[in-house]
C-alpha cells in the first residue's frame, strides 16, 4: 500500500542495550536523537561493562534531557538487559538498538506512520544495510511502500522457509503489543529474537516499510550472529528451539494450525541442512557436513529425511569439489537477497 505521513509526533522509546561497547554509544544515541517526526526518548542500560561505557552514557545524559541511564551492578546477560530496558519504554512505541548498530535517518517515523494507519499491525521491520566502520552515505529518499500482513501468514511464511527474516535494530513496536508479548525468553540467548518476532505475529498484524534502509547493522568479530559452516548446524538447531514456541497452546493460534506450522519447520530447516551439508562438500570440506547430517537425523518426522541423510553422507564419503554448483549457487544466493531486500521475505 501507498504510505500515508504522520498527523502528530509520536513519541518512541530508543532502549540501548550495552556492554563494552562504550566507543560505539555516542553514535547509536545521535542516531535515534536525530530522528525527525517523532519525540524520542533514550534508555541506556549499561551491563556492567568494563570499559568506560558508563562514563560515556553519563556524559550523553547530561548533555541531553532525552536520556536516561541505567547500570548493571553485575553482569545480567544481554537477554534480561534487553528486558530490563524494554520494561521501562513509556512512549507510544519502542525500538531496541544495539549500541553498535544505528538507527537510519527517518526510520522511526516511517514505522511509525505506518502503525498510526493500521492499529492491527503491532510491529514493523524494514531493510538493513550492513557495515564495518562508517556507514555508507545515505541515499536520497525514493519510492516508498508499505506491506501488511496478517500475523498468521508472515508466521506461515516465516515456517515455510524456517527463515528469521530480521536481522533487529530494523524493527519497531507498538509499546501495547510489547507488554502483551512479555519479556525475552532467557532460555533462548541465541535465538531469542526470532521466537519474539513469532510471538508478536500471533497476537498482531506484520508491517515491512519497503525501499528505505531502516536500520544500519554493524559486522565486525563479536556479532552474535555471525555463522559460518562450522556454526551451521548449531545455528538450525537455535532456529528449531525458537520455532518450538508454535508448541506452547498460549499463543493465541489454534492447535491445528500450531502443529501443521511445526510440521512446516521441519521439513525447511531439514532441506536447508541438506543444501548447507552439500555446499560444505563442494568446498572441500566434511566435518561440518557431518553435523548437519546429525540434524536432518534428528528430525526423524520429516517425510524424506531418511533419504536426505543418506544421500548426503555419500556425498561426503565421496568428497568431490564440484565448482559448478558452487558458481550456481552463487547466483542462487543473490536471486534470494535481491527478494529478501525488496519484500523482507526470502
Amino acid at each position: 500500500m501507498r504510505p500515508r505521513p504522520l498527523i502528530d509526533r509520536p513519541g518512541v522509546s530508543v532502549v540501548v542495550p550495552c556492554y563494552n561497547y562504550g566507543r560505539y554509544l555516542p553514535d547509536a544515541v545521535h542516531s535515534a536523537l536525530s530522528q525527525d517526526g517523532v519525540d524520542v526518548e533514550v534508555i541506556i542500560v549499561d551491563d556492567a561493562s568494563t570499559d568506560d561505557t558508563s562514563a560515556v552514557a553519563h556524559r550523553l545524559a547530561s548533555a541531553d534531557a532525552r536520556i536516561s541511564v541505567v547500570i548493571h551492578e553485575d553482569n545480567q546477560g544481554h537477554i534480561s538487559t534487553y528486558n530490563d530496558g524494554l520494561s521501562r519504554a513509556a512512549q507510544r512505541y519502542v525500538t531496541l538498538l544495539s549500541a553498535d548498530d544505528l538507527i537510519a535517518p527517518g526510520a522511526l517515523a516511517r514505522a511509525a506512520a505506518l502503525m498510526e494507519a493500521n492499529p492491527r499491525v503491532g510491529m514493523v521491520y524494514g531493510l538493513p544495510r550492513d557495515f564495518t566502520d562508517q556507514p555508507p552515505p545515505v541515499a536520497a529518499e525514493g519510492r516508498s511502500t508499505w506491506t501488511v500482513w496478517q500475523g498468521k501468514q508472515w508466521i506461515s511464511l516465516a515456517c515455510t522457509r524456517g527463515h528469521n527474516f530480521i536481522l533487529s535494530p530494523e524493527v519497531v513496536m507498538r509499546t501495547e503489543a510489547m507488554v502483551g508479548i512479555g519479556a525475552y525468553n532467557k532460555a533462548l540467548p541465541h535465538s531469542g529474537d526470532l521466537e519474539y518476532w513469532l510471538r508478536a505475529a500471533a497476537a498482531w498484524d506484520v508491517g515491512r516499510i519497503n525501499g528505505p534502509v531502516q536500520a544500519y547493522y554493524r559486522v565486525h568479530g563479536a556479532n552474535m550472529h555471525q555463522t559460518e559452516y562450522a556454526a551451521a548446524a548449531v545455528d538450525l538447531r537455535h532456529r528449531l528451539d525458537a520455532f518450538r514456541v508454535l508448541e506452547d497452546p498460549r499463543l493465541g493460534v489454534s492447535a491445528e494450525f500450531r502443529a501443521r506450522q511445526l510440521r512446516r519447520v521441519e521439513r525447511a530447516l531439514s532441506k536447508e541442512a541438506s543444501t548447507l551439508g552439500f555446499r560444505e562438500v563442494a568446498d572441500g570440506g566434511s566435518l561440518a557436513a557431518v553435523e548437519l547430517r546429525k540434524f536432518i537425523e534428528g528430525l526423524q518426522q520429516v517425510p524424506g529425511n531418511v533419504h536426505r541423510a543418506n544421500t548426503l553422507q555419500a556425498a561426503i564419503v565421496r568428497g568431490r569439489r564440484d565448482p559448478h554448483t558452487a558458481y550456481a549457487r552463487k547466483q542462487l544466493d543473490r536471486l534470494r537477497w535481491r527478494i529478501w531486500s525488496m519484500t523482507g521475505i526470502s
